[in-house]
């Protein structure tokens, strides 16, 4: 059993359909990690039923966190503080998680941290980063030391944006407390690109979440046979402060609902309806398919389809990403999100962060998609600097990140 002390933070994640519990210690030792998924429950309909997604975390949080001390070996009085994730996302999941959280720091007379679910995608990558570079959970990896600019790309199925984070230390606590800092450079103006991959996973009749089957059979098409264009996106001036409207083509904002009615109109001038509901009872009948199960059922059009708005989508957030990166010089870059796991946006992105002899960094697998390792890895930070939560701490839906 860890010692009394020993910087252990149990974190809960509920923000969307997964719920989620983990101690980590010191910011990045995973003692524990473990994630009641719902995607059984939410598959039917093609995307999260926010009340549905409500009730199963009512039913798994307590589970989730008993295991998640059992794995690490830790009890309820070994623990240090409490994090749980405030915002962004789903109001009534949300207000589960925190709810708990509440309840159980006051119970056991711990600090009560709460974190933002976007911070807590981008110190996933930060905890695997600090974690191989052998460093203490009070330091930032050598490549993330003070003062130094990282562009974060974080896009999942709710999130397409980007952020310039550094880490600025303060005397508070000892020479290695600080916090992180971040400025929103770039964001979806309607559809996040986990959204898109949903939605059209959906409207060609295959399973959910959308990312993993489009992943899978996109490899079987080919990607250059409908090239599918973005519209450049000409941001405006909502703050006060704010840098003026970019020229169109150095824009780092996202539009994604473009692509999905180029779909739809694609599948009604070729015709596709009848195949298209053919696989999709196919699928419908065996709920333990997978990908490997629909590509017998998909024709070449339809492989090429997939294919083709896969690399469209990539080659967008890549092209914006980078374009960001060399705009405000960055020195290193991070993906993070559900959709950080895609291959091809992988290989892609490092391909061109090679070129560009630029830095780059992934979360693992595991860490890519809703999990509690992240959210108490970046509480970690806030633990040193005494930053906690007040007692009238709620859900905050649409939580903003940085400035």
């Amino acid at each position: 059993m860890p010692p009394l002390s020993a910087g252990l933070i149990l974190g809960i994640e509920s923000s969307c359909d997964e719920t989620a519990a983990s101690v980590v210690q010191r910011g990045t030792a995973i003692l524990s990690n473990v994630v009641a998924s719902q995607i059984r429950i939410h598959s039917p309909y093609g995307g999260v039923v926010p009340e549905l997604a409500s009730r199963e975390h009512l039913r798994n949080i307590l589970p989730v966190v008993r295991s998640a001390l059992a794995e690490a070996g830790a009890s309820y009085q070994d623990l240090d503080a409490v994090a749980v994730t405030e915002g962004p996302g789903l109001a009534g999941a949300l207000l589960v998680g925190i709810s708990f959280a509440k309840a159980l720091a006051f119970a056991l007379d711990k600090p009560l941290i709460a974190v933002n679910h976007l911070a807590g995608h981008i110190h996933a990558v930060l905890l695997e980063e600090a974690r191989r570079a052998g460093k203490s959970g009070e330091q930032a990896p050598e490549e993330l030391r003070p003062g130094r600019q990282v562009l974060a790309l974080v896009v999942s199925g709710g999130h397409t944006h980007l952020y310039l984070a550094r880490f600025e230390r303060t005397q508070q606590d000892g020479p290695d407390a600080g916090a992180w800092i971040y400025r929103n450079v770039g964001r979806t103006v309607d559809d996040a690109a986990g959204e898109a991959f949903d939605k059209v996973a959906k409207l060609l009749g295959l399973g959910y979440p959308g990312g993993p089957w489009i992943d899978a059979l996109a490899p079987h098409g080919n990607p250059e046979a409908m090239p599918f264009t973005f519209s450049q996106i000409k941001a405006k001036v909502h703050r006060k402060g704010e840098a003026g409207a970019l020229d169109p083509s150095e824009s780092t904002y996202f539009s994604f609902s473009g692509i999905k009615t180029a779909m739809l109109r694609y599948t009604k001038v070729y015709e596709m309806g009848p195949s298209i509901e053919a696989r999709r009872a196919v699928l419908a009948g065996s709920p333990d398919a997978k990908p490997a199960d629909a590509l017998p059922l998909c024709d070449k059009r339809t492989l090429d389809l997939i294919a083709s708005f896969q690399r469209s989508v990539v080659d967008d957030l890549r092209r914006k990403t980078f374009r960001a990166a060399e705009r405000w010089h960055a020195e290193r870059i991070i993906v993070s999100g559900g959709v950080a796991a895609n291959r091809e946006l992988r290989v892609r992105f490092t391909t061109e962060a090679g070129e560009r002899d630029l830095p780059i960094a992934f979360p693992s697998m595991a860490l890519s998609t809703d999990n509690a390792a992240m959210i108490a890895a970046a509480a970690w930070p806030k633990f040193l600097a005494g930053e906690f939560a007040a007692e009238a701490l709620t859900a905050e839906p649409s939580l903003k990140l940085g400035s």
